[in-house]
């Protein structure tokens, strides 16, 4: 996450995420899951301003980029669905609750503009939640801290403390625990570059979740094992074998709900990636790669083959810690 002051307004760019490694655990008294995970920033951004405002509304306008697709990536045009405008968007919801909670008097206009593509897995409704509790934020000259914020975020989603950072800060992603809101830096991954690949329809979360079958302890356990071993993998540069230790067990529940899961996978496995499979809850899937050029060389073949959307993108800071 990128914060920048502009004139009257705060700018954030809000970045997607893959997750290397998901795991589900036990079923919550509120009726989540324990999850154990593995997420990295990617470079796709969605672009989030923010000024304050009199009176106390909050209005956003959203948009697609005037261009009609993130440059340099194939891009279908299911992709561009309409973005809400309403208290269903997860932006206004974060933005009241900073609001309410913090007693703030003065409203918000917020100018979002899309480019990570929705109900894919990759974060970005989340990223941008984030995004605008940490604009606002500075917009009411709040000087709320990370710390803080986070407790707010955790209220919103799964994913949306995430894209605020572990306290370490400038760390390569986090271990998220819980319902994603107790995180742990995860440092010294490397430059990690991916090609991902988003197909023409999304899946819901909840019925993800439904559909699938917490682990064991058993499983647990090897989960945990292979959770140490990946981040040793990515640490040591060993990409190889972190490619075989990439793990998401939301992805044989979705595999019942989509067809494209199957055929994704079916797909990348005639390629010569490191390792892949789906990102969060889907339909995302990508693979990871040797370096930028190898991700772009497989971009290219697999665009010919009408999977719809493919990017070819690294992996970024999570950027500096709000303060």
């Amino acid at each position: 996450m990128y914060l920048t002051k502009k004139d009257s307004h705060w700018e954030v760019r809000a970045p997607a995420k893959l997750n290397l490694l998901l795991e589900v655990l036990s079923r919550r008294d509120d009726g989540f899951h324990e999850l154990e995970t593995l997420m990295v920033p990617i470079g796709l951004f969605d672009t989030l301003s923010l000024r304050s405002q009199a009176a106390g509304r909050i209005e956003l306008d959203c948009q697609w980029p005037s261009f009609g697709k993130p440059q340099g990536v194939a891009v279908a045009a299911g992709d561009f669905d309409a973005v809400p405008r309403d208290r269903s968007n997860l932006v206004v919801r974060a933005v009241e609750l900073l609001q309410k909670t913090a007693g703030v008097a003065a409203g918000a206009a917020i100018r979002l503009v899309k480019r990570i593509p929705v109900a894919a897995g990759l974060g970005g409704g989340s990223s941008d939640a984030a995004a605008a509790l940490v604009a606002a934020s500075h917009a009411w000259n709040l000087g709320w801290s990370r710390e803080r914020l986070s407790r707010l975020a955790a209220q919103l989603g799964s994913d949306v403390p995430f894209f605020l950072g572990p306290s370490a800060g400038h760390s390569s992603g986090a271990v998220c625990r819980g319902r994603g809101e107790k995180l742990e830096a995860a440092v010294h991954l490397g430059h990690l570059h991916f090609v991902v690949v988003r197909p023409p329809k999304g899946l819901s979360t909840a019925k993800v979740f439904a559909a699938c079958q917490a682990a064991d302890r058993h499983d647990a356990a090897r989960a945990a094992s292979r959770l140490v071993a990946l981040l040793g993998a990515l640490q040591a540069g060993k990409l190889a074998l972190a490619g075989r230790l990439l793990h998401n067990r939301l992805q044989q529940s979705a595999a019942k709900l989509s067809s494209w899961i199957e055929r994704l996978q079916e797909e990348f496995s005639r390629l010569d990636c490191l390792g892949h499979q789906m990102t969060g809850s889907g339909t995302s899937y990508f693979g990871l790669c040797r370096s930028a050029r190898h991700a772009r060389c497989v971009a290219a073949r697999l665009r010919v083959r009408d999977v719809r959307s493919v990017y070819a993108l690294s992996s970024c800071r999570l950027g500096m810690p709000v303060t």
